[in-house]
């Protein structure tokens, strides 16, 4: 809650539509947000235009914002939800999945495949439906049943997705390595 009372001065002059604190309350959090977005999106430009868009929302609605969570959080949500309304618009599928047992296998990749860039390759490579579940839960800390809320999916649903995707990356790693061997 640090976080609240550092940056309460800012808020409130952000409410009553001060351009300079509004512009220093975006520096503060758009490197941040630009990553969730580049995240959730698969290009930059589509990352640049959402987050534009979600800091056109998070000002005109910062009279909305009471307090009762980070300012960090509260925009993180407005940012999440702008990717999710812009992914959806783009036909994001979520294959419905409600008499699958729950299993969590683990999933083992050899170490040399997982440089962080070869990982952020990999996920970009999923399909929308399985990058959304898996960065929000493995980046952005959801758990199934918010990711349920969230995406309007049952909590089977996002379990299969999430696990399905890890499957999947594993799979797109190994192929690479597979891959780059062979041209060795």
């Amino acid at each position: 809650m640090a976080e609240i009372v550092l940056h309460k001065d800012l808020i409130e002059k952000c409410k009553s539509g001060n351009q300079e604190a509004q512009y220093r309350l975006y520096e503060l959090y758009s490197k941040a947000m630009y990553n969730i977005c580049l995240r959730m999106m698969k290009n930059r430009e589509d990352a640049e235009d959402v987050m534009q868009n979600a800091f056109v929302d998070v000002f005109t609605k910062m009279h909305q914002y009471g307090y009762q969570s980070t300012p960090g959080a509260w925009i993180k949500r407005i940012v999440i939800n702008h990717c999710l309304n812009h992914l959806k618009k783009k036909k994001l599928f979520f294959e419905e999945i409600d008499n699958v047992p729950e299993v969590e296998e683990a999933v083992h990749i050899p170490q040399q495949l997982l440089s962080v860039d070869k990982v952020k390759s990999g996920i970009m490579q999923l399909a929308p439906g399985f990058r959304t579940v898996l960065n929000l839960y493995l980046m952005e800390g959801y758990d199934h049943a918010e990711i349920s809320d969230i995406l309007d999916i049952t909590v089977s649903t996002s379990k299969t997705q999430y696990s399905r995707a890890k499957k999947k990356l594993r799979d797109i790693l190994i192929e690479e390595n597979n891959t780059n061997s062979l041209l060795a």
